[in-house]
């Protein structure tokens, strides 16, 4: 008898607009191996939290939705990190496939085994989040290397696997103009990226910071402005 796998999920948005393409029922995994600094969910960070979910039963749920979905919506699986769940994500997805939704997975992509292999081959579209251009950066603020996410690119552009790269700009850490000419050079060089996001840094998250006793790092650093933002996004314009 197979084994039959459970997932963990933090909670699920029916309606999405941010994660990915059209209208989406968005999943939020639970569990983490990062501890941005940035971090706006730390609620997620545990493994042990959420609630169980077989991959039938979050399919059943996402199919109620699919005439809001249009030509372009579908499933997104994010987290928390999905990858730490890959071999359940990837169950998800593939029945997401048989019932016609299309399936985006939004990553760190610090992880890269078989498993997580199987779900890429399983995953229309990846929203890759390169959080910083430099490696002291990422040591600093992450707690992994540049090298794991730019491995897990590597992989993406082999498969040829539509990508969206995304950074959340931190106003004193990352927006500089350097930074996001190297964002830029990172998609010319990979053919299967089409689209680069450029998100605000926000601190809304406080609140779940003080509900669990936990101090936000980066609680100090003001939010970006809207000129600010739309100066850098234009240095990557032709990929909007």
């Amino acid at each position: 008898m197979s084994r039959k796998l459970v997932g963990r999920v933090h909670s699920i948005q029916t309606m999405g607009t941010l994660d990915g393409p059209g209208v989406r029922f968005v999943v939020f995994m639970q569990g983490c191996n990062l501890r941005c600094k940035c971090c706006h969910n730390p609620d997620t960070w545990d493994i042990e939290g959420g609630t169980e979910y077989s991959a039938k039963q979050l399919v059943a749920k996402a199919t109620r939705y699919r005439e809001y979905f249009g030509a372009e919506g579908g499933v997104t699986a994010t987290g928390g990190e999905p990858l730490l769940q890959a071999e359940f994500v990837a169950e998800f997805f593939g029945l997401c496939h048989e019932a016609g939704l299309h399936t985006c997975l939004d990553t760190s992509g610090s992880i890269l085994s078989e498993n997580v292999k199987l779900l890429l081959a399983e995953t229309d579209r990846v929203l890759l989040d390169i959080k910083y251009t430099e490696d002291s950066l990422y040591h600093d603020n992450v707690g992994c290397p540049l090298a794991a996410p730019m491995e897990f690119l590597k992989y993406l552009n082999e498969q040829s696997i539509q990508t969206t790269l995304r950074q959340v700009i931190i106003p004193g850490i990352n927006d500089g103009k350097e930074n996001v000419l190297r964002i830029k050079a990172i998609a010319d060089d990979c053919a299967c990226v089409d689209k680069i996001e450029l998100l605000p840094f926000r601190k809304l998250c406080q609140t779940k910071y003080d509900a669990m006793g936990l101090t936000f790092p980066f609680a100090h650093l003001p939010e970006p402005g809207r000129e600010a933002m739309k100066s850098l996004q234009a240095l990557i314009f032709e990929y909007q």
